[in-house]
């Protein structure tokens, strides 16, 4: 085989064969296929696509490049939950207790937030003493014992595709569903879940942009799953605005404790409500009906907050903040942020609110970076609500960075008009 027939065979449109893409992944892992060789390929990719088998075989050779978690002990119950990344993200930390709470066993490696996102690995390490790195004997104990685990992803979980994400990156090779699904779905299967529940995010605040595009995307992770014998379902889920009222560390850890209490905000509530239900769907082999009255039976009885506790003590996190949330609203220095004139709240852009958060030293623009746990944003007003001139539409908080630059992605967040808007749905479509 030779790379150029290869470029050549997939810039005409025709399909790859299992063969010519392991030989692809495998040369490219060696050094023996050059970046630019790798990047025209990605680059004809984006042009033409790549058909479901063809995905599927990207997959299976990134999935197979390094290390896999062997969960196998576990049975049916093993069930992971992977959201493709927004603004006030903090769905883990509210589902996996739940479910874990069930006899659903989570075993979940999750990652560090980059730029405008927020990681829930950040969020964690945010409850002093947590502990994101454990042996493999110590995490699969600790899931056997109290049914969840959450911890650092390991470095050698499918490198192929790490390798080839940053390729894609920086040759804007990075929008083609294909390559989008295959990079998540390789490493959701290299985790060793027998289920999982995709949130796939579109609006100002998440990489899909339309409906139409994370619908798509949704299928085609679905067919991989599928294709790999996984259960999977998929919730596509509006991020036009940020989810919930907290954007920051130790804010969303706050927030999500919030809706283990029964006090969540409601849009919030609602989408945790149906992942985990979902979860316990597919983990439990129940009925999604009989699924979401044990999640809310679970946090009404206080069964997910207690699961909560015990999860972040076993990874010999601070509990008190459990138990006393107050604890995580210590920001040395807060500000408001006022309304300029009357009227509705029309949009809320959840990336410049994101961006804002990075500003306050919540994010983090390269790997590496030092993050306060501290700072992020609370927003006190939400689309839909009637402000008048001067009243706070958000608070900015920090104890480490001025809130000047912040103020100015907030002057671009907020959209304020004379007409009152329609609702806009959370859940937009289950596929």
């Amino acid at each position: 085989m030779e790379i150029y027939d290869i470029i050549t065979k997939k810039k005409q449109g025709l399909a790859l064969s299992r063969e010519e893409i392991q030989f692809l992944i495998d040369g490219y892992m060696s050094g023996e296929i050059a970046d630019y060789q790798m990047s025209a390929l990605t680059m004809a990719i984006c042009l033409k696509g790549m058909d479901k088998l063809e995905t599927l075989y990207l997959t299976e050779a990134m999935l197979n490049s390094g290390d896999t978690v062997d969960l196998s002990r576990f049975g049916k119950l093993s069930v992971d939950k992977h959201s493709t990344g927004g603004v006030g993200d903090k769905t883990t930390l509210i589902v996996a207790p739940i479910v874990a709470s069930l006899g659903c066993k989570v075993a979940k490696m999750s990652g560090r937030g980059l730029g405008f996102t927020g990681g829930t690995v950040d969020k964690l390490e945010s409850l002093d003493g947590y502990r994101v790195t454990l042996s493999g004997d110590e995490f699969m104990s600790q899931v056997d014992k109290i049914n969840i685990s959450v911890v650092g992803q390991s470095g050698n979980l499918a490198p192929a595709d790490k390798k080839l994400y940053a390729l894609r990156d920086v040759t804007a090779t990075v929008d083609s569903i294909p390559l989008i699904a295959s990079s998540i779905m390789s490493k959701k299967l290299a985790s060793g879940a027998e289920s999982i529940v995709l949130d796939v995010k579109c609006g100002s605040g998440a990489f899909m942009k339309t409906k139409d595009e994370a619908v798509s995307l949704a299928k085609a992770m679905i067919d991989i799953g599928k294709g790999f014998g996984r259960g999977v379902v998929a919730l596509v889920t509006n991020m036009d605005a940020p989810l919930g009222y907290m954007v920051g560390n130790r804010l969303e850890v706050w927030e999500a404790i919030q809706v283990l209490l029964g006090k969540g905000e409601e849009r919030l509530t609602e989408l945790c409500i149906e992942l985990a239900s979902n979860m316990a769907m597919l983990s439990l082999g129940i009925g999604l009906d009989r699924a979401r009255e044990m999640v809310k039976k679970s946090v009404s009885s206080g069964s997910a907050l207690d699961k909560m506790a015990e999860w972040i003590g076993y990874q010999g996190g601070d509990v008190s903040f459990i138990h006393h949330p107050e604890k995580l609203l210590s920001a040395k220095e807060s500000q408001g942020y006022l309304a300029e004139r009357d009227g509705y709240i029309t949009g809320i852009n959840a990336e410049e609110i994101g961006r804002a958060s990075a500003c306050l030293g919540a994010g983090r623009a390269k790997l590496g970076d030092e993050i306060d746990f501290t700072a992020g944003i609370i927003l006190k007003k939400s689309y839909g609500d009637y402000v008048k001139r001067g009243d706070v539409l958000a608070i900015m908080q920090s104890s480490t960075r001025p809130f000047t630059d912040c103020a100015r992605h907030l002057s671009n967040a907020f959209t304020i008009s004379d007409i009152k808007p329609q609702p806009i749905e959370i859940i937009l479509e289950t596929v």
